[in-house]
């Protein structure tokens, strides 16, 4: 169920930085155990994650197979929360709160060890995240943020929502939009919208996605994503309440206070991206 207005609006959308810092750092297990474990594929998707609404979780892809069913990490955003599932079933947990990253690797090593996989410990990230204190030995702390936790993941689960819901409304242009995943790198939450076959670094594809927040921005934004990269100067009036992003990467973006003012976020989210993806697909010459 997608998040009201109220729901996303309980905190500003401006101090969920620590909140998604510390989820942000925390999802590197996931991403490590599919990096020691599912062979790789050379988009990384093999890394990306899932959102389970009934956990309120991010997912990794599945890491072994019994008759039970498929074995999977998870992060629960409220309280944060490493998970372990097989099928439905959540086989253990380990709450985040308080304890080190190190401490993280050996509960998730000795699960890893148990169903016969290699240890996600020893995977080795081939990018930086932003810094924090966890990275070098700090401790987790989410119960002092409880309030940012939870509405993080209200706009996780709201991102996840309006993203499957669009995708479904563009499924018969060009070849496709691909699932709506969240990447580990940049921590967003995306379909990528194929225009053209071919390869992925020319043809022409648009990104559609949700930010919790990045250097750029200090709170969720959605954006839309146009590729090949048109210039700057060849860009229309952005779709309202947005505005066009030019710096290091263009995109039409509306941020998370710009949705909680029109008093209808998912109305606004809705037709912001749909405005969004013809513009782009004009400026790709796919309209």
């Amino acid at each position: 169920m997608s998040a009201t207005g109220t729901e996303l609006g309980a905190v500003d959308p401006k101090v969920l930085v620590e909140a998604r810092l510390q989820t942000h750092h925390a999802a590197q297990w996931l991403a490590r155990a599919a990096r020691a474990n599912l062979p790789p594929q050379p988009d990384d998707s093999h890394t990306n994650l899932g959102w389970d609404q009934e956990r309120d979780a991010l997912t990794s892809h599945p890491l072994a197979r019994s008759d039970a069913g498929p074995m999977c990490l998870g992060l629960r955003i409220v309280p944060l929360t490493l998970l372990v599932t097989i099928g439905d079933e959540l086989l253990d947990e380990l709450a985040l709160d308080g304890k080190r990253d190190a401490e993280a690797a050996a509960w998730i090593d000795q699960h890893a060890d148990a169903s016969g996989l290699r240890a996600p410990s020893s995977a080795i990230l081939p990018y930086v995240i932003p810094n924090h204190p966890v990275a070098a030995g700090g401790r987790y702390a989410s119960a002092a943020h409880t309030s940012a936790f939870a509405v993080l993941a209200r706009w996780l689960a709201f991102a996840d929502d309006v993203l499957q819901e669009t995708r479904g409304r563009i499924a018969q242009i060009g070849t496709g939009a691909s699932p709506v995943r969240c990447w580990p790198h940049h921590f967003d939450i995306a379909t990528s919208l194929r225009l053209k076959d071919g390869d992925a670094e020319t043809a022409s594809s648009i990104g559609i996605g949700m930010s919790p927040g990045d250097e750029y921005y200090a709170q969720p934004y959605f954006y839309v994503s146009p590729w090949p990269r048109p210039q700057a100067a060849t860009l229309p009036d952005p779709p309202i309440p947005g505005h066009w992003h030019t710096k290091d990467f263009v995109a039409a973006v509306v941020t998370g206070d710009g949705l909680l003012a029109s008093g209808d976020p998912r109305g606004m989210a809705r037709s912001f991206l749909d405005a969004a993806i013809v513009a782009s697909r004009s400026l790709l010459g796919a309209s």
